[in-house]
């Protein structure tokens, strides 16, 4: 939006900038870090909270949803460790490395720091403080004009610091879990980076488990040749919750992502990914049930810059009362990118006649020797199906039920991890419990 039109400042973005202006020679990292800090801000403020006259945020009007800022997040006293110390428990089965950040910030004593050959683990704010080479890549993995990116990168505080090692296979995934330890509404502006070098493997889990309070949470994931990730994040959020994915993924690369909201009021997750290297095969899936007024907005921007990569999208959404589901999904294939093969679908199931889903997939193409395709369908459940199973003496809301387990559980199913895939189906079967 054009700074000469832009309309007045709302209390919210007031806020903001007072916010700012208080805590920047506060925030971590010096030089380098405060001038990106500043230019990212600078632009926050001419562009403002995103709104719906904007095309990427046109179902999701932050302007209108986030009327008021709050302060910025305290460090969290004893109490509030203690209510975060049982956090991420819709995958506590999972046996994996825990990594504990309450209201933002890193609590070592709360996290599982045992050293393993070539896994460097830290806290993104000691990195800024301390100029660290992997911090010094914060907000070169995807260049985007996104204001809320840039809101984050303004304000960001504390996060994740994480590389490994080239040829390193780890024991374990890797937990990062966010939880809330306030009792009282504040924002928190997270920020993290994970650099997963050439041939090296690994799982990385990301829980946000958070209050009433307001949360932007940013990823930067550098994938290096010939690696393999799988990436899984969860969104339980009572309050407002913006994440962003940037991910630059290089050459005979294996990319999978998977994302998880349930109980969430309103949330946007937007995933900026590019294909920096030929070769590469990814898949990127999620699921979301919504109940009462909540929100999910899923929003891709999948950039194939090199050839002969192939990717696979794939959303679901089971939507109940009033609830609203968005999908925004592009695929730009570049002109050089030749012998690309993408595929991307979106699926939202009604329960109700008042629930909404908004879908909306794209493809823009300049190469010409490609296999594109998008698709998006919007359905009650099936009618003949369920009289089918009522006949055979199963309840209505136990066939509903069914219907629903076998709708999601064709991307659940995508999910390589064991743990983590029947840890998932059984938040979704306690979903499914709850509403009956």
């Amino acid at each position: 939006m054009n700074a000469d039109v832009r309309a007045m400042k709302t209390p919210a973005e007031q806020s903001l900038g007072a916010t700012f202006a208080a805590a920047r020679d506060k925030l971590p990292g010096k030089g380098a870090v405060t001038k990106l800090r500043e230019k990212a801000f600078q632009y926050f403020d001419e562009q403002g909270l995103p709104h719906r006259r904007v095309e990427e945020w046109k179902y999701t009007d932050l302007r209108a949803l986030m009327r008021d800022a709050y302060p910025l997040a305290l460090p969290a006293d004893s109490a509030g460790k203690a209510r975060a110390k049982n956090a991420g428990k819709i995958l506590a089965g999972v046996a994996a490395r825990r990594l504990v950040f309450v209201d933002g910030a890193f609590v070592p004593e709360l996290s599982d720091l045992t050293p393993e050959p070539g896994l460097s683990v830290g806290s993104l704010a000691d990195a800024l403080g301390k100029g660290d080479t992997l911090a010094a890549n914060i907000g070169k993995t995807f260049e985007t004009n996104d204001a809320a990116v840039a809101l984050n990168t303004a304000l960001m505080g504390d996060g994740a610091a994480i590389r490994v090692a080239a040829g390193t296979t780890l024991k374990r995934p890797i937990h990062l879990v966010f939880a809330n330890g306030s009792d009282k509404p504040a924002a928190a502006f997270i920020r993290s980076i994970i650099a997963i070098e050439k041939g090296a493997r690994a799982t990385l889990i990301e829980s946000h488990e958070t209050g009433a309070g307001q949360v932007n949470a940013a990823l930067e994931l550098i994938v290096g040749d010939d690696a393999q990730v799988d990436y899984i994040k969860t969104t339980q959020a009572q309050g407002l919750h913006i994440a962003s994915l940037m991910a630059a993924i290089g050459a005979r690369a294996t990319f999978n992502s998977f994302s998880f909201n349930a109980d969430a009021r309103v949330v946007r997750n937007q995933m900026f990914v590019r294909f920096a290297g030929e070769g590469t095969k990814a898949g990127i899936r999620g699921v979301s049930l919504l109940k009462g007024k909540e929100h999910v907005d899923t929003t891709l921007s999948i950039d194939h810059a090199k050839g002969h990569c192939e990717s696979r999208e794939q959303f679901k959404s089971v939507l109940d009362d009033e609830s609203h589901a968005v999908f925004q999904g592009k695929i730009v294939v570049q002109p050089h990118a030749q012998k690309t093969d993408a595929k991307m679908m979106t699926r939202a199931l009604l329960l109700s006649d008042e629930a909404e889903a908004d879908n909306k997939p794209e493809l823009e193409i300049f190469a010409d020797d490609v296999v594109c395709g998008h698709g998006a369908t919007t359905s009650a459940p099936d009618k003949a199906l369920k009289f089918y199973l009522m006949s055979r003496g199963i309840s209505e809301s136990e066939a509903e039920a069914l219907l629903i387990q076998a709708f999601i559980g064709e991307v659940v199913e995508e999910i390589s991890n064991d743990a983590v895939r029947e840890a998932l189906m059984f938040a979704a079967l306690k979903w499914l419990g709850a509403r009956q």
